[in-house]
């Protein structure tokens, strides 16, 4: 996916978060109505929440992480579990959130939570469906572009806050992936992401627990039963294949990184497969796991 730059990048993270707080707001009303009991974020007026929900968009890039975290994310997550808002709003929620994730900002906030929103978004869409066939077509191909074109690995900050934009893309693509109306060449398409992602030769190792988070969407794809054990067999063994250095060759620092991602991704869905109690799904995908794991050195 061709990310943005130059003015384009200015233009779009200037614009992203020079309005937060939303015009009629401050950073003190928002907490108020964070902290309203019993019904957090209340806003009876049907309009004025519409409008204030495409107005915390602007606050995903902000640096300050409880306007970011606490009070956008939290409140846009609140309205659509809830039910508070329409098809309409978050269809056009999803048109300006979906152009974020091709941002490449040096702050490192709009695209990875554009993903998590855009994730409550999907969710919605797979228990309502808000989209066309091919609007969500669109949203797989941009949320698998953003998951393998993550290079940005910074993860918890003391005074920023989250970044982590591995895992809020494994997220999004976890919401996808769960949605039946996505078809076997969709899920494909998120998976080649996983192992793009995975397999990314930038030499980061990950410790913010990316691995674990990559792996749900692959349980949710596997879980749909459009794949069966010879291609989980050998979609897995490329991973490993692909993971482990080449004999004879010099392990450098990137080498090590991938061998590392790869079992941090694979680990965890060994452990999801022991401890769960779905037969059919350990039929499917244990044996390219274990495999695997043998396979890795």
């Amino acid at each position: 996916m061709r990310r943005l730059t130059g003015m384009a990048v200015l233009l779009l993270c200037g614009a992203a978060h020079a309005g937060c707080p939303p015009e009629g707001q401050a950073r003190s009303s928002l907490l108020a109505l964070k902290s309203t009991t019993p019904d957090p974020w209340a806003v009876r007026d049907e309009a004025a929440r519409k409008n204030l929900a495409l107005g915390l968009l602007g606050c995903l890039s902000d640096p300050d992480p409880v306007l970011r975290d606490e009070v956008a994310f939290e409140a846009l997550s609140h309205w659509m579990r809830t039910k508070q808002l329409p098809p309409d709003s978050l269809r056009d929620m999803a048109d300006q959130l979906q152009p974020q994730l091709m941002v490449a900002d040096a702050q490192g906030f709009a695209a990875p939570f554009a993903a998590l929103v855009l994730a409550e978004v999907a969710r919605v869409d797979r228990l309502s469906p808000l989209f066309s066939p091919s609007r969500r077509l669109a949203l797989v191909d941009a949320a698998a572009g953003y998951l393998s074109g993550v290079r940005d690995y910074r993860g918890f900050d003391p005074r920023q806050g989250w970044r982590h934009g591995v895992a809020h893309g494994a997220d999004l693509a976890m919401q996808l992936a769960l949605n039946p109306l996505l078809d076997k060449p969709q899920l494909d398409t998120l998976l080649r992401a996983v192992e793009a992602q995975v397999l990314a030769s930038g030499g980061h190792s990950y410790v913010f627990g990316e691995g674990e988070r990559l792996a749900r969407p692959v349980i949710f794809a596997a879980r749909r039963g459009l794949h069966n054990a010879a291609d989980w067999s050998g979609w897995f063994g490329r991973i490993a294949s692909n993971a482990t250095p080449a004999p004879g060759q010099p392990t450098d620092a990137a080498a090590l990184a991938r061998l590392h991602n790869a079992r941090e991704f694979i680990w965890p869905l060994y452990v999801a497969l022991q401890e769960g109690q779905d037969a059919a799904l350990r039929e499917r995908l244990l044996p390219g796991i274990l495999a695997a794991l043998k396979a890795l050195p």
